[in-house]
């Protein structure tokens, strides 16, 4: 029975139903168009293109038209029609493109016993190309880098004299910017892995997916694709692929440059499409060998015996696992570099503190500098090319454990490997358009400065206004790191999304978690104002961590302003400034949406998409 009727319906889809009237009180069957609304294509890139049909009673036909031409006949394939189990009925085909630039409108109806419900979705698409154009990008990502993290970085690394500052960051000096709009398609706060996804796409996505629209299936592999821009510039112009960062490598941002999921969490998936030819990254430098590693060696985050590191050495790969391994590794040979089975430490604890508690057996990582030095050398022998994400990634998470001075210095580190790529820029043709961007903000706030001068602690010492002087970090050795984070004169950060924790406004010599986690029951739960779902009689809730309550300090206990079951500072939608210089880059300016990043690489370079190299 099941199959007669999908085959009435698959036989129907293109010929256009009689209109029945809709029952009133009665919903007529739910179609939905992905890519969704208001996408934007550029010209020949590859995606997979769906319509669902849910809450049908007895589907009598589906017709889907783009510029009112049948779907198949317009992609020259044949749209499947396949039973989802879950109510719904998707109608798919995969790997299609428009050829050419312009409007168009795509129509999908659906009639069942109640009547016919139509869906609409308009898409431009576009194939642009700068006058100038660029032979290779660099996009520099500030993860979690709001301006208000840039400026914390620019008063504590360049100073002030009078109320005017020092000097500026390297990133501020670039002669294009603009503010970029951050929002996913599902909420208006966004997380790391849609909106780099944004940025490698030029496509919008939801929480938690890069590469994808998401479907209705529970599967975090099916989803509809879109190319990426690693597999856009390799298949059309032959280019080579850099992935650097402090995080893990399998982490949100530069998995987003790659890989296609509902669920970033799946980094021992991503780190095995790592491998795949159409979208290998030439350079892949980060933490995260757990991911790589099989099952059965100690410390393995896998789910199976897939040994990554030594499929990419079969490959061709050079592996390093030091900076020292790292300087010394050829030039004319892909990198894999994995320096900590986790996220790198950060610049505070791996050049300054060396806490051996904190390092452990990891005390030769490399910093982002040589990082990009390393990921240059090796990426610019191509000679078609290349495109290189580098990403600051732990501006993000010390942000997330509300350790702004940590944040600080990886900003200022930040800012160090965009002054590097600058010189080598200059000293290599100019020929490269340099981005810097963060994927979405963060709500830390410098409300003044803080000092104990007059015996005041705590919120008390808070200084606001004629009261805050200027911060006395020092730099006795001008390179642009303050000798100490935690001068006598220091800024006072407040966070505008943050759960319950300890506030002493001082360094933490150690880094440490906001939170801690405990189990509560259903009662207790709700006495707390606990709003989750109850599963079974407990939930888990984030509690002010005592480790952060030190004797003799000045405490404070701020009250969470967030839900008790969130464990860390939150994102905020807030815009994002955006710096760019090189070819290409004066189509940066005014109030951008993110995804306009994307094109705004693809015109610098003049891809054509359409293109496939031989």
């Amino acid at each position: 029975m099941k199959k007669t009727w999908l085959k009435r319906a698959i036989l129907s889809m293109m010929v256009c139903g009689s209109a029945f009237g809709i029952i009133p009180g009665v919903q007529a069957a739910n179609v939905r168009i992905l890519p969704v609304d208001n996408a934007k294509f550029l010209a020949g890139a590859k995606f997979d293109f769906d319509v669902e049909v849910s809450q049908a009673k007895n589907l009598k036909n589906v017709d889907i038209t783009i510029n009112n031409q049948p779907a198949d006949k317009f992609f020259g394939k044949d749209l499947k029609a396949a039973n989802l189990d879950n109510g719904v009925i998707s109608y798919r085909v995969n790997n299609v493109d428009f050829p050419k630039a312009g409007n168009y409108t795509v129509q999908a109806s659906a009639t069942d016993d109640t009547g016919r419900n139509v869906s609409n979705a308009r898409y431009t698409v576009v194939q642009e190309k700068a006058q100038k154009q660029a032979k290779n990008v660099i996009l520099f990502v500030g993860d979690g880098m709001s301006l208000q993290a840039r400026e914390m970085a620019r008063i504590i690394s360049k100073g002030m004299t009078n109320g005017k500052y020092n000097d500026l960051l390297a990133m501020e000096k670039m002669p294009h910017n603009c503010l970029i709009t951050t929002s996913g398609y599902d909420s208006l706060t966004t997380d790391s892995a849609n909106s780099a996804s944004a940025y490698a796409t030029g496509h919008k996505s939801v929480v938690n997916a890069m590469g994808v629209y998401e479907d209705s299936t529970k599967d975090p592999f099916d989803d509809p694709r879109v190319e990426n821009i690693s597999e856009i510039v390799k298949r059309s112009r032959g280019m080579s692929v850099g992935i650097i960062t402090q995080a893990e490598s399998t982490d949100a941002t530069p998995a987003a440059m790659v890989g296609h999921t509902r669920r970033r969490a799946n980094q021992d998936y991503l780190a095995s499409e790592y491998l795949e030819d159409y979208h290998r990254p030439d350079v892949i430098m980060g933490g995260g060998s757990s991911r790589y590693i099989p099952q059965t060696e100690k410390g393995s985050k896998r789910h199976d015996n897939q040994n990554v590191i030594q499929e990419f050495k079969d490959k061709g790969y050079t592996f390093v696992t030091t900076s020292k391994e790292m300087m010394a590794a050829p030039s004319n040979k892909p990198l894999l570099g994995l320096f900590k089975p986790g996220t790198m430490n950060v610049y505070i604890d791996r050049e300054m503190l060396k806490n051996p508690e904190v390092l452990g057996k990891y005390t030769d990582q490399p910093n982002l500098v040589n990082m990009t030095k390393k990921s240059l050398d090796i990426l610019s022998q191509n000679p078609k090319g290349f495109f290189a994400m580098i990403e600051g990634a732990s501006i993000d998470k010390q942000l997330h454990a509300m350790d702004w001075q940590r944040a600080t210095y990886d900003t200022i580190e930040f800012d160090k490997a965009i002054e590097y790529a600058q010189k080598w820029n200059k000293e290599h043709g100019n020929n490269t358009l340099i981005i810097v961007v963060a994927d979405h903000a963060h709500g830390a706030s410098i409300t003044g400065t803080y000092h104990e001068r007059d015996g005041k602690k705590g919120l008390a010492a808070v200084r606001t206004y004629a009261d805050s002087i200027f911060p006395t970090f020092k730099d006795a050795d001008h390179d642009g790191f303050p000798d100490n984070p935690d001068p006598d004169v220091t800024l006072a950060v407040q966070y505008a999304n943050h759960p319950a924790y300890y506030e002493n406004f001082h360094f933490q010599q150690k880094p440490t978690a906001p939170t801690i986690t405990e189990k509560v029951t259903k009662q207790e739960a709700q006495q707390i104002g606990d709003k989750t779902e109850y599963h079974q009689v407990s939930t888990v809730v984030a509690k002010a961590n005592p480790a952060r309550h030190h004797d003799g300090d000045p405490v404070e206990l701020i009250p969470a302003n967030i839900p008790d079951t969130i464990g860390d500072e939150c994102h905020a939608a807030d815009d994002v400034p955006l710096n760019a210089e090189g070819p290409g880059s004066e189509y940066f300016n005014g109030v951008m949406d993110n995804t306009e990043v994307f094109f705004g690489i693809m015109r610098a370079l003049g891809i054509d998409a359409t293109k496939n190299v031989k």
